[in-house]
Order: structure tokens, then C-alpha cells, then sequence
């Protein structure tokens, strides 16, 4: 509702300011939810109207009445094999039972005759950009972050009707879009912020031109930084100050980059970046918040540095040997994936140098992969879709790409369950306590319906329009295309 600036933009605030007492807090919280509840606004709001997929301002709120699915061949999340002989009821926001069919029922439940379909959990993206995908990357660096974020909800818009009822956003300015969805004031997945990506100077977040180099000490800060999809940090006090920075406005984990990427200016693939020290200070203010930090990494000197730091989840690791992989397992450390190959879902690039870093990418990903199943890592999954809104369609065209090392069971099982669980590492600062990925007894009600079976045509994810029929996010149907 309120904010105020300091009188000096580089020092403290005043200690004077009224905006940063507890009083103006409770204020602020009372007189926005006065407002919330003038528009109608509520955290489970649904703008998507029930028994369709097109876009309303408003949509009614469902009855009281619990939802019980029947006549459904159900994917729980977790095992090979669908269940059949099952109903699923689902109490406002939860799974209240799934059990035998032929159970009696309450009187007053709403049955939904799912015609034999599959009931599957939502999908999961686990290295999501609501923001940096919804625009290209000279509109990103440019433009009004209004315009930004109108750009990025009606994007939210379209991830949530491919199925992707939840999102681990891996850089960007999402804290304002994850608020409006959370508020109803537009729709979208569940969002996970990491707030900005944290790089060091001439790193992978680093967009600055070569003419502000040298930077000033008061020199202003840059549009990236200054909308928050990154913050340059060197030294430690430097980086614990912007991990700090990023969990007061709300991340629920901490992003740094650790290495060389594609999309940026001037750091080769296998540029290694950060110390062991200035990890250490990340995952300091993380680990004090309950949290933890991800790190972008692609070879092994960069995650083993990152390991070594503390560091809990390797983003990409598609360069990453032999000794790498068994490092991640003894650590117990995450790995969250992307099936980087030349085809028709990879990103496009915009210059010769970026497409040559991205073919150095491709030619590791087999290895990647056959590695982490050797050593059994704990695989996430999720696109790294960047600063192409026509790409983001294939979001789960992306996903079927893994068949190249997995069986569709599995597959489906790393965007639910397998995901769900790198969600739930942010402990306290998961935003959406409860369990996801799931269709269980207590979980959290997201859940698609698909008519077909995606373990025998896993390509049925892929075109979500014509085989989800249903969806519904924290209990509300934000489509429903049965007759």
C-alpha cells in the first residue's frame, strides 16, 4: 500500500520514518485487506471462469460443497502404474480421500463423472522465468517494469492452462506477479521466488555495456538491478547484503550464478564464478532464513566451488564429469536439469557467440544425464525458458524430450512428485505449505484431468489445450471442458 524512499538513496533509512514501524505495518495489512475485500480478491481466487479456458475478470466461487471425481484411472504422482477403481474428493483446497469407488459419498458432494479419464497431479516447473520469458531480453532490459509485469501476467495466464499449476521461478521480478495471483487480482501458477539472480561483476547476470566499466562508487544503479532481476555483488559483504535483501522481499530460495552462461555478455561456459567464501555468505543468510541457495552452474569447477560453499541445488550441471556427479551425491545435493539439445524446444540465440556456448551445452547433456541416473541423484526437472514469449508454448513439448533417458512414468513422476519435493526444501519459506505433486489424501488440490493415458502417449503433455479437460489449482476448476 505505502512505501517511502530514504533521504539518501545510498545510506539508511531514517529512523524517524513512519512507512518502518510495526504500527504503519499493521496499518498497511488492515487497509489492504479492506481493499481486497471491496474487489471481490481473495488468495484462492480464480479469474478463470468454471467449464472454460478463456480468460474472465471475474469468476464465481465455488460451493461449499466438496468435488468428488469418479469413473477416474488416476496418476498419483508416484508409481508406475495408474489406479484404477478410485474416486478422488476434494474439500475446498484439499485432497479430503481418494479411495474405492464403490465408498459411499456425502449427500451433498458435487460428483464429477470423469468418463474414465486419467486424474493426475498439476505439472511442476522447477527452473521457471515469469518474468524473463514473457519478453525478449532488449524489451527486459528496457522497458517500463509495468509493462513488464503485464507482459508476465498474461503469460502466468497461459503457463497455468498448460498444466503448471506451480513454478520454482529462477530469477526475475516475480514478488509483485506472484502477489497479484496470490491476492486473485489476476491467475496464474503458484510461484516460488528467488528474487534477483545474484552475479558477480563481468558474471552471468552482468548486462552492464563496456562504457560504465569502471563504475563509480555512487553510480546509479543499473535497469536490471533497479527492477530487481539482478543484483551485481562482489565480496562477501556485498553478497550477504543482496541475500539479505532478496529474503526480506520474499524469496523463498536464493539464485547465484556460479559459472558461465549463454545468455550473457562476457563470460565464457567455462568461466568459474565466486568464491568458496562469498557462496558461504549466500548460504549463511539462507540457512538462517530456513532456506537454501541455487546456484546457475555448468561445469565442474563452478559446482564444485558452489558444493563447497554450501550450496544445496546445482541448476543445469549439464558439463559436470564423473568425480562431479559422485560430489552431488555425497553432498546430498539437489540437481535440477534441463534436457538442453539441438532441436525444435531450444532456445534461440541471438548471436553466433551465444549459439556456439549453446552447442558446448548440447554436447554434454547425454553424459549429464546418464550420470546423474548412475549416481542416483536427486533429478529435478524444469525449461529455463529465456526472453522468447513464442518459446514459452513448449513448455511441456520441453518435457517429453526426456524420454531420450527416462520411461514416461518417470518422467511424469520428476514434474509432480520429484519436484514437489525440491519445493518443500525452502521449509519455512515456502510460500504454499502443504504437500504438491501428489494425488493423496491431504495434499493440496492440483490436479488435471487428461483425456488419454500421458504413460502410454507421454505427447499428450504436450498439447495441453485439446488433452487437459480439467484443471484445477488449490481446489478451484480454472478449466473445465467436460460436458
Amino acid at each position: 500500500m505505502f512505501t517511502c524512499a530514504p533521504d539518501d538513496q545510498s545510506g539508511p533509512r531514517s529512523a524517524a520514518c513512519l512507512c518502518h514501524t510495526p504500527a504503519f505495518a499493521r496499518l498497511n495489512r488492515r487497509l489492504t485487506q479492506k481493499l481486497s475485500s471491496r474487489s471481490g480478491a481473495s488468495t484462492t481466487f480464480s479469474a478463470f471462469a468454471a467449464g472454460s479456458g478463456s480468460a474472465s475478470t471475474r469468476a464465481s466461487a465455488p460451493s461449499d460443497a466438496p468435488i468428488a471425481f469418479t469413473n477416474v484411472r488416476v496418476f498419483d504422482g508416484k508409481s508406475n502404474a495408474l489406479r484404477s477403481g478410485l474416486s478422488v474428493v476434494v474439500n475446498g483446497n484439499i485432497i479430503k480421500a481418494v479411495g474405492p469407488a464403490e465408498g459411499a459419498l456425502d449427500t451433498n458432494v458435487r460428483i464429477v463423472d470423469c468418463g474414465g479419464r486419467v486424474l493426475m497431479p498439476g505439472l511442476i516447473d522447477a527452473h521457471w522465468h515469469a518474468m524473463m520469458a514473457a519478453a525478449p531480453l532488449n524489451v527486459l532490459m528496457t522497458a517500463d517494469v509495468g509493462y513488464l509485469n503485464l507482459a508476465a501476467a498474461e503469460e502466468a495466464k497461459r503457463t497455468l492452462m498448460r498444466g503448471f499449476t506451480s513454478v520454482r521461478d529462477m530469477a526475475g521480478p516475480t514478488f509483485g506477479l506472484k502477489r497479484a495471483i496470490d491476492e486473485g487480482i489476476t491467475v496464474g501458477p503458484r510461484i516460488w521466488p528467488s528474487g534477483a539472480m545474484i552475479s558477480q561483476t563481468g558474471g552471468h547476470g552482468d548486462f552492464r555495456f563496456p562504457y560504465e566499466i569502471p563504475a563509480a562508487p555512487n553510480a546509479p544503479l543499473t535497469h536490471a538491478d533497479a527492477i530487481g532481476a539482478g543484483a551485481i555483488a562482489d565480496g562477501v559483504d556485498r553478497v550477504l547484503t543482496c541475500a539479505r535483501e532478496q529474503l526480506m522481499l520474499g524469496a523463498s530460495q536464493l539464485k547465484l550464478a556460479a559459472g558461465g552462461g549463454v545468455f550473457s555478455n562476457y563470460d565464457p561456459i567455462d568461466v568459474s564464478q565466486y568464491t568458496e567464501a562469498e557462496f558461504r555468505a549466500a548460504v549463511d543468510a539462507a540457512e538462517n532464513w530456513g532456506t537454501y541457495v541455487a546456484v546457475h552452474a555448468y561445469t565442474p569447477r563452478a559446482i564444485k566451488a558452489a558444493i563447497r560453499g554450501g550450496v544445496r541445488c546445482i541448476e543445469h550441471g549439464n558439463l559436470m564429469d564423473e568425480a562431479t556427479a559422485r560430489l552431488i551425491a555425497d553432498n546430498d545435493v539437489w540437481l535440477c536439469a534441463q534436457p538442453f539439445v539441438n532441436n525444435e524446444f531450444a532456445n534461440p540465440q541471438p548471436t553466433a557467440e551465444a549459439e556456439a556456448k549453446a552447442q558446448q551445452l548440447y554436447a554434454g547433456t547425454d553424459a549429464a544425464y546418464c550420470l546423474a541416473e548412475k549416481y542416483k541423484l536427486k533429478t529435478a526437472w524444469g525449461t529455463d525458458i529465456l526472453f522468447d514469449p513464442q518459446m514459452t508454448a513448449n513448455q511441456g513439448g520441453m518435457l517429453t524430450t526426456l524420454v531420450r533417458w527416462y520411461s514416461p512414468a518417470e518422467i511424469l513422476k520428476m514434474a509432480t512428485a520429484v519436484n514437489g519435493e525440491l519445493l518443500a526444501m525452502s521449509g519455512p519459506r515456502n510460500p504454499y505449505p502443504g504437500k504438491l505433486g501428489v494425488v493423496e489424501e491431504g495434499a493440496l488440490a492440483d490436479l488435471i484431468l487428461v483425456d488419454g493415458d500421458p504413460l502410454e502417449n507421454l505427447n499428450l503433455i504436450a498439447d495441453p489445450e485439446k488433452s487437459f479437460v480439467l484443471i484445477m489449482k488449490d481446489g478451484r476448476m480454472v478449466k473445465n471442458a467436460l460436458t
